[in-house]
Formats: C-alpha cells, sequence, structure tokens
C-alpha cells in the first residue's frame, strides 16, 4: 500500500531537483502530426523508462573532424565485411547444412545495411541481394534500437531477423576506418568450406567427360588487331600471258584472323575484265595446290566414334585429342610476308615488292626490320610528250579557244574562284587598286585629260573612267569597259598564252599602254597605298626593307655628302622637310633610279602623318541615307526609352547603354558607325547627349542635304587623293641608312 502524497509523510524523489522542463516530443512535419522526438529526454532531462540516451559527442573531442553533415561527410563512403552463414537443409541424406558466404555493406551516410551473397555456378540457390539496404533493428530484447559502427568488428557474430552472420574479415579500408574510431581488431577467422560443395568438385574433377571440346580463343587476336591490316604491293609475271606483261596486284592481311586476299590493279585500256578480288579472303596455305580432299578431311577437331551402331543403334563420340590421321597445314604468317619475298598464291608465284607506312611501322615496331627498299619490277615509264596546240584563230577570247582545243566536248574555260573569294569585296575591304592617270600625248587637247584606273584583284580586270572636266568639250565617263587587257608588243596569231597586265606592273610612275593609249600613273588613293605596303612580297615597290636597301647600296659611299644636304634643306633646324623638296632631294641623290611610287612610299614611311578628324555633317548624312534607306521612323519610341532610361533627368547617358538601346531597336547601321556617331556626341565622362543624337539621325525632321562620294564601281567618276603628310623626319632615314652620327 502505498503513503498518501502529504507533506512529511512521503519520500520524493524530486526534492532539491531544480529542473523541470518538458521537451517537445510532437510536432508537425508537412502539415502531419507525428513523432518527432524519440530521442529527447523526459521532464527536467532525465530519461524516460527504457531509454538510453546517446553520448552528446563521439569518442573524438569536440572539434576535430569535419562539422559537415554525415551525408555529407560519409557520401559513399561503405565498410566491407566478410562473412558467411550456415543454413539447414531438411530432407536431404547428401549434406545436412549448407554454408553460404555473403558480403555485409554497412553505409557510413545513413547507418542502413546491406547483404549480398555473390553468385555461385550451378548452385541452384536463388542468389544476389539477401537482405535490402536499410537500418536494421537490434534482437531482442534491445529491438526498439538499431545496428551502428560499434556493433562491427572481425571475428564476432551478428544476429539480422534471426539470421546469425559470422564476420571474418574485411577491407583495408574497413580496417583503417575501424582503427580511426577506436576499435580494437580481432585477428581474421579462417573461412570454411561447404562439404557438399567440396565433395561434388572432386566428383566432377575425377570425370572423365564424354566431350572434352578443345577451345580455340581467338577472340583476344580480334580486340587487339581488329582494324589493323597490312598492305603490300605485290606483282605477278604470268606466263601464259602472251606479251609476259606484269599484273599488279594488292595484298591485303588481315591481322584479326590471318586472313588474306588480294586484289587486282587493272590499267585503263587493258583489255582485261575488271574483276571484284584476285584472291577471296581466307587463310592462305604454303603448299597449295596439294590436291582434293573429301569433305570434312579438313577440320579443327578429330572425332572417333566409340561404340559404332553395335548398342541400340547409336553412336558414342568423343573428341580425339592426338588428332589421329588429321591433315596439318601451314598458312602464311605476318612473319613469312616481307619486301622480296615470293609467296605461293595457289600456284602462282607472286613477288612482295612494297609496303605501305603502317605496314613499315608494324615490322619496325615488331620484327626491328629497318630495310624497306622496294623491288623494281618495271621500267619508268616514257616521258609525255608535249602537247602543241594550234594558234589562236582570233574568235572568242584565247582561253576558250584552248578548251576547244583540250577535248572533244568543249568546256568554258575555269575560274580562279579561290582567288575570286579571298579578293572579292568583303566590309571596307574593296580589294580594287585605284590610280589617278593621264594621257602621254603632245596633243594640247588631251594633257589636260584625267582618269581613273582601277584595277580588280579578284578577277585581275581593269576599268578606265575619265574625270568630267566642264568647258572642255570632252564626254568624261566610262572610257575603257572592265576586262582584262594584254600587254603590248605580243603576236595576235600564236600557240602560247598571251601576257595580260597584272597588280605588280600598276604603280605610281608607271607608263602603260592600254590598246594604244599611253597612260602615266601619276597618284593612288590611301587604300591602294596601304594595300601595297601590307603585301609588299608581292609589289617591290611598296617593300620598305628593299627600297632602303637600294638607297643605302646608291648612296653610302657619300654619306657625309648627304647628311650635308638633307641638313642644308633644314635651314631652320625643325628636323623635317617637305615633301616637294624632299622628293627633289632623292631623286638627285639616286640620279632618277628610283620610281614616283618609291619615293612615296619612303616618304610615308618616315612622314610625319595628320590626324584624322571625323566630320559629323558626314556622319550624320551617311546614317540618315542609311535609315531612309531601310525605312526607320521610330525616333520618337527611340527617344522615349532613352528618357525613360535617364533615372536622373540630366539629358546624358552611358556610352554602353545607348548602343545597346539602339541594338535593341535594330537600327540599321554598322556598328563602326554607330561607335563613331555616339562618340560625336558624348562628353568627356563618356556621357552621351541622346537628344541631340536623336535629332541627328532623324532624317524626317532634320534631314541633311545630299552629298557626293567617290563610287566603287563601274560608274566611278571622282579623283584618287592624293596622299597628305606635313612633312617627313630625315633624321630617322639617314640613320637607317648610315647609322647613328657619333
Amino acid at each position: 500500500m502505498a503513503l498518501p502524497l502529504l507533506p512529511g509523510a512521503s519520500r520524493h524523489r524530486n526534492i532539491g531537483k531544480e529542473k523541470f522542463h518538458k521537451s517537445q516530443h510532437w510536432g508537425y512535419c508537412n502539415n502531419v502530426a507525428m513523432l518527432v522526438g524519440e530521442d529527447k529526454p523526459g521532464i527536467g532531462g532525465e530519461p524516460l523508462p527504457g531509454q538510453k540516451l546517446k553520448p552528446e559527442y563521439s569518442v573524438f573531442p569536440k572539434g576535430m573532424g569535419s562539422d559537415a553533415p554525415a551525408w555529407v561527410a560519409f557520401d559513399k563512403q561503405v565498410l566491407s565485411f566478410d562473412a558467411y552463414f550456415e543454413e539447414e537443409v531438411p530432407d536431404k541424406n547428401q549434406e545436412l547444412y549448407r554454408i553460404r558466404h555473403c558480403k555485409i555493406y554497412f553505409y557510413l551516410e545513413d547507418d542502413t545495411i546491406q547483404v549480398i551473397e555473390p553468385p555461385v555456378k550451378n548452385s541452384g540457390i536463388t542468389q544476389g541481394t539477401i537482405v535490402r539496404r536499410h537500418r536494421i533493428p537490434l534482437p531482442p530484447p534491445h529491438e526498439d534500437q538499431f545496428y551502428t559502427i560499434d556493433h562491427f568488428n572481425i571475428n564476432i557474430e551478428v544476429i539480422l531477423y534471426a539470421r546469425r552472420y559470422k564476420i571474418i574479415d574485411c577491407d583495408q579500408f574497413t580496417k583503417n576506418f575501424l582503427r580511426k574510431m577506436g576499435v580494437r581488431l580481432n585477428p581474421p577467422a579462417n573461412r570454411p568450406d561447404d562439404p557438399y560443395t567440396k565433395e561434388r568438385q572432386k566428383i566432377l574433377d575425377s570425370m572423365k567427360p564424354l566431350r572434352p571440346y578443345e577451345r580455340i580463343d581467338t577472340l583476344k587476336q580480334f580486340l587487339e588487331h581488329d582494324g589493323q591490316v597490312l598492305r603490300f604491293f605485290c606483282v605477278w609475271d604470268d606466263p601464259e600471258s602472251m606479251f609476259h606483261d606484269p599484273r599488279e596486284l594488292v595484298l591485303h592481311y588481315y591481322l584479326s584472323d590471318d586472313t588474306i586476299d588480294i586484289k587486282e590493279i587493272v590499267p585503263v585500256n587493258s583489255g582485261r575484265d575488271t574483276i571484284p578480288l584476285f584472291l577471296r579472303r581466307d587463310k592462305l596455305p604454303k603448299y597449295a595446290p596439294t590436291g582434293l580432299y573429301q569433305p570434312g578431311t579438313i577440320t579443327s577437331r578429330t572425332v572417333l566414334n566409340v561404340f559404332g551402331k553395335l548398342v541400340g543403334n547409336r553412336g558414342r563420340y568423343i573428341l580425339d585429342n592426338r588428332k589421329t590421321g588429321a591433315v596439318h597445314q601451314e598458312f602464311y604468317r605476318d612473319s613469312d610476308l616481307k619486301i622480296g619475298a615470293v609467296i605461293n598464291v595457289w600456284g602462282r608465284k607472286i613477288i612482295l615488292c612494297d609496303c605501305d607506312e603502317f605496314t613499315k611501322e608494324y615490322y619496325r615496331t615488331k620484327y626491328g626490320i629497318e630495310d624497306f627498299t622496294p623491288v623494281t619490277y618495271k621500267a619508268p615509264p616514257p616521258p609525255k610528250p608535249e602537247k602543241t596546240f594550234p594558234p589562236y584563230t582570233g574568235f572568242g577570247s584565247e582561253e576558250d579557244s584552248l578548251c576547244s582545243c583540250r577535248g572533244l566536248l568543249p568546256k568554258p574555260p575555269q575560274k580562279d574562284f579561290k582567288k575570286f573569294m579571298e579578293k572579292d569585296r568583303s566590309g571596307m575591304e574593296s580589294n580594287i587598286l585605284r590610280f589617278l592617270a593621264k594621257l602621254i600625248t603632245d596633243s594640247p587637247i588631251d594633257k589636260d585629260r584625267k582618269f581613273i584606273i582601277s584595277y580588280f584583284l579578284s578577277d585581275d580586270t581593269i576599268s578606265v573612267f575619265e574625270q568630267i572636266q566642264q568647258n572642255t568639250g570632252i564626254l568624261g565617263g566610262k572610257f575603257l569597259e572592265r576586262g582584262r587587257i594584254k600587254k603590248p608588243g605580243q603576236e595576235l596569231f600564236k600557240s602560247e598564252p598571251s601576257e595580260y597586265f597584272n597588280a605588280q606592273d600598276l604603280f605610281v610612275g608607271a607608263r602603260v599602254c592600254f590598246h594604244g593609249h599611253n597612260f602615266l600613273l601619276v597618284d593612288a588613293d590611301e587604300y591602294t597605298f596601304n594595300y601595297m605596303e601590307k603585301h609588299a612580297n608581292e609589289f617591290s615597290m611598296a617593300d620598305i626593307g628593299v627600297i632602303l636597301k637600294k638607297l643605302k647600296d646608291i648612296a653610302e659611299p657619300r654619306s657625309r655628302e648627304i647628311r650635308q644636304v638633307f641638313a642644308a634643306a633644314d635651314p631652320e633646324h625643325t628636323k623635317v622637310i617637305e615633301c616637294e623638296p624632299f622628293r627633289n632631294l632623292i631623286v638627285s641623290i639616286t640620279d632618277g633610279a628610283f620610281s614616283e611610287h618609291e619615293i612615296i612610299t619612303l616618304g610615308r614611311c618616315y612622314s610625319v602623318r595628320e590626324e584624322y578628324k571625323m566630320d559629323l555633317h558626314f556622319l550624320l548624312a551617311v546614317a540618315q541615307e542609311q535609315l531612309k534607306k531601310n525605312s526607320f521612323e521610330n525616333f520618337e519610341q527611340l527617344s522615349a526609352v532613352l528618357t525613360y532610361n535617364d533615372r536622373e533627368k540630366c539629358g546624358m547617358l552611358p556610352h554602353e547603354m545607348c548602343r545597346t538601346i539602339c541594338k535593341s531597336f535594330k537600327l540599321p547601321l554598322a556598328d563602326d558607325d554607330l561607335q563613331a556617331l555616339l562618340t560625336m556626341f558624348e562628353d568627356d565622362h563618356k556621357q552621351v547627349e541622346y537628344k541631340k543624337f536623336v535629332d541627328g539621325l532623324n532624317w524626317r525632321e532634320n534631314q541633311i542635304p545630299a552629298f557626293q562620294t567617290i563610287k566603287n564601281e563601274d560608274d566611278s567618276s571622282g579623283q584618287a587623293p592624293s596622299i597628305h603628310v606635313k612633312g617627313i623626319e630625315y633624321l630617322p632615314l639617314l640613320d637607317d641608312l648610315f647609322g647613328k652620327e657619333e
């Protein structure tokens, strides 16, 4: 009988206790009330009845190891144990029990366990996963707890769902991990054998099977050499041929299965029928033909009939390991094939004359052969007679007439398509060389006429335009149709192809004759000078290295005199002289050995260039014309978007932001032109005044008058501009020629 709970009349166990808080054991997970605090203690931190509290920390002190959660720290880390269990076999006299070996895997990330039995051949037992991966509870009376790493060691027994497993060993990773955890490992146990399996293996070893088939394994050779073929070039001198001409063959040796096939190379117009293969792919015997064999004589196995038809009129067959009466044939191997060897191809003697590079490397690597001198089996072909073509008839072009002489079916002349694609107009690269020229004549009327000669690099054609001059009485415009122009002084009706003017024949100072009109090239545009200087290896007149070497050879003996002449041309000691005095000095030094183009190239190399300033009016005119051609009129919407992005309402936006907005409106302007326009309207802080920018582009309200430009095609009538330099620095030129003066 319990005493009543009265003050002074009962022994209260909570006397002196100060903690009476209650742990929260229940909660909500996904709006479902469930038990969330199974491991939490009871009132005041005391354990509940039957509850064993886990230690707050592991065997290691706090701070050691990683603070990452277990599913991160132990990801893909598994402990592997070798184990076995005994299984009772009822109702069978041959075996009373069976020993089954298995693997126990312990996953560290979530303390789950998996048991797998490796398959055993012809066991008759369903093997594989015995226990799927999950947390396994301890055997009674601790079934409320689960197996952890502390329950595992070597040479111990664990009970998993009433089945007793004996752990005999583990892998090296498991041993290292358990040692780090402070577990003292037991010595490994012996692995017992299953008595029935052992007895059955003895019976199988003592038996001689009725069909001891011989295993011929060719898979390794196939996997190592699949796709590798040795190729030899052979010749067969057919003795039965009427003219005893050699037959060229190609022999393929397949390393994957040691087979050979031969293909014949049939020359053109030889009169022989073209066949797919000279010898189909198969193993080639060395000594063939040796006669005919009965079907089944040549086989890889010899089978003997032991009983014949004495017992039940049925035969019993076994394999003859001694291969009594077998026909042994020798086949050609890769070691038998080499340059100069003679092989027997079913009675035909074939000489191996040469091989390809793969075959040479194969024999060099495997057999150490270095001599691969080919065998010459035929005389070198006679030289081809030179073709002679009839002279040009005068009808059509020379190339077209020549094509009609090269074949029965006339074909149009082939154009250099690669050169056309490389030198055709692309963006700002026109690939057209323009020169300003005048006629060489004594007529006072023709002396003042000016021409633009355009050389098209894509197809080596030339066109000539005459500039329109008022009150001269001469109509300007197209002077010569675009086409290739022959050099003067050539015979018209001849067999050899004519010579045409090329790009190297045109330079400032050159005299050219186009269909009886003599021209003097007096100037060129900036693009022509830049192109020729950029491709100086093609144009010697624009190669500054060649020009300096030529000038040095002429002027080096008079170096002191030339320095004095240049100093006298610069009385103010500015180290710069004008273009015209510089030209006169070079002409006097070289005695006219330099052309005008070489002098211009020399002056451009050592010139003081003027900084090129972009014309805002010109840029806006070009932009308005582009916008007008593409019918762009969304200026109000463009201005509204720019104003919306101007948060500070200061009328200025960054350069990149304006460019991005213009690109979003798909403004039909080239990127270089857009960048140049935005640069014109920006201040020192890269801020663009967008209102003026939009007003300048608005061709509806602020249209800029039309402007004149130099046309690039056949309709060109402008004048090729001359180069403009402030002056020429002569001191660097003299230093490059004669070295620095001491």
